[in-house]
């Protein structure tokens, strides 16, 4: 995951809450929610917000997700603050959250740090909150439960090393080599960052705080 930082709510949904008070998101039309897509994929730099693979803002690929769900709370339905973009892969993140509170979000600076991605593809949780969200969105803690992402984010993490000078099976890289990469997946380009960019950082971070390379 990569901390998203919430922005103004796009006017049209400042504008149909004006106009449609105490109403719910199941009342909104496609104008108000193709416009609450986008503004969320604009402030996540196009990735989605719990894999951090690729979203377009249009659909199919890409659709508004709850943090807190709407089933348990529907006043927070029209909330800007709650609501981010997904990816609309089958059997992960928003098609698995459901009903479910996570206790770690995309929208708490912690969820940085108590992820550790791996070079395999998988990805842990350093807490207990961070292990409930993994299994909740089924973000690849082992190959048995989401094999196809864990392939996915080892496949382009890998491919983005090599592009930028990193070889993912060396033993030892200069620490100012990492650290330059390091800025570059922190910058978006076009306002947008590549493909999991997020999770190759958390990667590097993890080396440069002597993680092993090989797990």
């Amino acid at each position: 995951m990569k901390k998203i930082n919430k922005s103004i709510e796009p006017v049209a949904l400042t504008h149909w809450k004006r106009n449609n008070p105490g109403r719910h998101y199941d009342s909104l039309g496609h104008p108000e929610r193709d416009a609450i897509r986008r503004s969320c994929v604009a402030e996540q730099f196009y990735l989605c917000a719990y894999c951090c693979q690729f979203v377009s803002g249009e659909s199919p690929d890409t659709m508004n997700e709850h943090i807190l769900p709407r089933s348990s709370h529907p006043h927070l339905s029209v909330a800007y603050d709650n609501i981010v973009a997904s990816c609309t892969s089958r059997g992960q993140c928003d098609d698995a959250h459901g009903h479910q509170l996570m206790g770690l979000t995309p929208l708490m600076d912690e969820c940085e740090g108590e992820l550790k991605f791996r070079i395999s593809g998988r990805v842990e949780g350093l807490t207990e909150r961070a292990q409930e969200t993994i299994r909740i969105l089924n973000l690849g803690d082992h190959e048995r439960n989401n094999r196809s992402l864990v392939e996915k984010r080892k496949t382009l993490s890998h491919a983005l090393m090599v592009i930028h000078g990193i070889d993912p099976t060396s033993p030892l890289e200069e620490d100012d080599l990492l650290h330059a990469l390091l800025e570059d997946l922190s910058t978006p380009v076009e306002g947008r960052l590549p493909p999991f960019a997020p999770v190759v950082a958390n990667i590097l971070r993890g080396w440069l705080c002597g993680w092993s390379k090989q797990s």
